[in-house]
């Protein structure tokens, strides 16, 4: 913690020197004249909120001093949208979400006042010492303006004039945390560049939000028995819809990798599925054919012996590229499609007959873990199965759920502590106690 220490002088003039450790080391600053005591409790304040090392962009004996302008220094969004057009390692939707980002979460959410004035709310800004705010660049961002901007992203922009008139709602951490890796990429290359723009990153030492916030009410996981009740109220008007979902909870496979097979995926010798392409958005909104999600998405899923009955009633005098599951005139299914027609409807009526939850379909695949785990599947066979690109995914998604294995866990433990008293050897005797 910070001090204030009073310092008279011979003059009778009363200086406040703030003290502090940092790494083992006093440091000090000194304020005078009629505000001084103001002043240093200000800075106090301001050392502890920076974890009692010296507030960012602060000079010793002067103060926050701005830094200085680079000679090639651009605009923050003009910068970003030019950083995304030169990726060549994403495909078209993942660029298009990144310039979406770009525009209405770095530079704000537009709006327009009754007066005609178009202005950008909950974005990135630079905040000068003075409290002026100023417009974005690649080189007055410091790290406070990147906090502020996490701050603000928890929280949802409204209209100046008309509270109930909402911009943006407010994120979720994990929105968060892409938004922030994002930025941090494009301020990376501005460091990177020749010459370089930006001596440091402002993004690296930002303290986001927990991810598992919100977690419980993010995914829904599903009995077997409430599960039982969504595909039976499917099945009574379409049984091959059902099929569809009972393979996607059967397998936790995702939509666009589940609704992608076709009938040269399935290998009937060793029960087992390709996962080798998924449905991709494009710009435009229409769907094309592409490679899963990550590298680990490639994987062979293996199939019960229902499942495979299931799937040969379904592929039965179709050729090698025909779509597994279809829907309307033999075409592969859509998501929006199988939601409004057939999920929503059977998920309507069991809730009408007591079922207390709403999933959506991708909770199927969440539902598809918590099944595993409560037969003590391994989490790296368990990351195998889902196509998980790393185990830290996971445990971080589904690793409160292991509490379920507890008395395993502490069986296990018990079993290989257990010692076993050895036979006293033969003409020793047992030592007796004095």
């Amino acid at each position: 913690m910070a001090s204030i220490v009073e310092r008279p002088k011979k003059s009778g003039e009363i200086t406040y020197q703030v003290k502090w450790r940092q790494d083992g080391a006093w440091q000090t600053e000194n304020f005078g004249g009629e505000a001084g005591d103001d002043q240093a409790a200000q800075f106090r304040a301001l050392v502890e909120a920076h974890g009692n090392q010296w507030p960012h962009g602060w000079t010793k004996g002067i103060g926050f001093v701005e830094p200085e302008q680079h000679p090639h220094d651009r605009a923050l969004g003009e910068y970003a949208h030019s950083y995304a057009d030169g990726l060549n390692t994403v495909d078209g939707r993942t660029r298009h979400d990144y310039k979406r980002d770009i525009e209405r979460h770095f530079l704000g959410a537009p709006y327009t006042g009754p007066d005609g004035h178009a202005v950008r709310l909950g974005g990135l800004v630079h905040t000068a010492p003075d409290g002026t705010e100023h417009p974005p660049t690649v080189c007055n961002i410091t790290q406070a303006d990147v906090n502020e901007w996490v701050r603000r992203q928890r929280h949802t922009v409204t209209a100046p004039d008309d509270p109930e008139q909402i911009l943006r709602t407010k994120a979720s951490p994990k929105s968060i945390a892409n938004r922030h890796g994002l930025l941090y990429m494009i301020f990376q290359s501005a460091v990177e560049a020749e010459p370089p723009l930006r001596e440091t990153n402002p993004c690296k030492k930002t303290g986001l939000p927990r991810q598992d916030e919100g977690t419980d009410e993010e995914m829904v996981f599903l009995e077997h028995e409430e599960y039982a009740r969504i595909s039976a109220e499917i099945r009574a008007f379409d049984p091959a819809a059902a099929d569809l979902a009972d393979f996607l909870v059967g397998t936790g496979m995702r939509w666009g990798e589940a609704t992608a097979l076709q009938t040269r995926d399935i290998n009937w010798t060793t029960g087992k599925v390709n996962v080798q392409r998924a449905w991709k958005r494009q710009d435009d909104g229409s769907f094309q054919l592409g490679p899963p999600k990550t590298k680990r998405a490639r994987r062979l899923v293996k199939l019960t012996a229902d499942q495979l009955d299931m799937l040969r009633r379904h592929v039965a005098g179709r050729g090698p590229e025909g779509w597994i599951f279809r829907g309307g005139q033999g075409k592969a299914w859509r998501h929006s499609n199988f939601y409004n027609r057939k999920w929503a409807r059977g998920l309507d009526e069991a809730i009408k007959k007591g079922l207390g939850k709403r999933p959506r379909i991708h909770d199927l695949r969440h539902t598809h873990v918590a099944w595993l785990i409560e037969q003590n599947i391994s989490p790296a066979a368990i990351q195998a199965r889902l196509g998980h690109e790393s185990i830290t995914t996971t445990i971080d998604r589904y690793g409160h759920l292991l509490n379920n294995l507890d008395d395993e866990i502490s069986s296990a433990v018990a079993n290989a502590m257990r010692v076993v008293t050895p036979a006293p050897r033969e003409g020793l005797r047992p030592l007796r106690s004095a």
